[in-house]
């Protein structure tokens, strides 16, 4: 059988139906892109790790699984379209605005993942030369950063399908005063912890204590509902970040100088060695 013969037999069996041939090369097409993709960014990845700034290394590894989704969607939307065109299915009209939005929810999980390895890597370099980085101040950050692309994100969806974001808007702020008499404690805590953030009384890895409550031990974790801290018997203690809106906390990490009171008891006979004993102390605290 030569190659004619096969496509004279192909032509017969699709007779009136070549678009299901169309159908099947665009997801072939789709599948080998994709590997492409998969095989190119190992390669580029291995490059990348020898130099020495890490923001091309954050911003490969953030784009592989989003790069590949989309491969994926914009193979099935074609797909979808050439199925339309020679069926006129109603079904696949709603290809497109469903292409859209899945094009913009891919672009927002590849900025949520970019923040997210980059927040982690500064971090990380930070630490590994040596230099002090304020972990609490990186963390937020992140946080309203990542909250910016999830509420911009959103809403370019929500427009892109046709809704107005004016009425949106509207409709959030009178929802948003329902939703507030119904969830009061959870906008105290993340408030709190806005607060806790713009305030800063106290940042992860810090020692903290309370005399008006029985909160003391090593800050592990800052959230936007709750502070997690570590007791010195090493048992989590999670603490809702309203609470730190009605209690003093003081902060024995951030201390320029330390108290020490200590009674030394010599015998009268040994009045003599007093003066170096004082000096042996004033020695002693001089050196550490």
């Amino acid at each position: 059988m030569n190659f004619s013969e096969l496509t004279e037999i192909i032509n017969n069996l699709f007779s009136g139906e070549a678009w299901i041939i169309e159908v099947f090369v665009v997801v072939m097409l789709t599948g080998f892109l994709n590997w492409i993709q998969k095989r190119s960014y190992h390669r580029i990845i291995s490059k990348l790790e020898q130099t020495k700034t890490f923001w091309d290394d954050v911003f490969f590894d953030a784009l592989i699984k989003p790069l590949s989704v989309l491969i994926w969607i914009t193979g099935i939307a074609f797909a979808a379209d050439i199925v339309k065109e020679h069926t006129g299915s109603f079904i696949f009209s709603a290809v497109s605005p469903l292409y859209r939005t899945g094009v913009l929810v891919v672009i927002c999980w590849f900025l949520i993942r970019f923040i997210t390895r980059a927040e982690r890597n500064i971090i990380l370099a930070k630490r590994t030369s040596g230099e002090e980085i304020d972990q609490t101040t990186v963390d937020a950050i992140a946080k309203l950063l990542r909250i910016s692309v999830i509420i911009i994100g959103v809403l370019v969806v929500l427009q892109s399908l046709g809704y107005s974001i004016s009425g949106v808007l509207a409709f959030g702020g009178v929802g948003g005063i329902a939703v507030g008499f119904a969830a009061r404690d959870l906008l105290a805590n993340f408030f709190g912890g806005l607060m806790i953030y713009m305030d800063r009384p106290f940042n992860v890895g810090e020692w903290i204590r309370s005399p008006d409550k029985e909160i003391e031990g090593t800050v592990e974790k800052i959230g936007w509902r709750l502070t997690t801290i570590r007791t010195f018997d090493k048992r989590p203690l999670y603490i809702p970040n309203s609470i730190f809106n009605n209690i003093s906390v003081e902060n024995p990490s951030r201390m320029s100088n330390r108290r020490i009171k200590e009674t030394i008891g010599i015998r009268y006979d040994d009045l003599s060695k007093m003066e170096k004993i004082i000096n042996d102390v004033r020695k002693m605290l001089k050196e550490h």
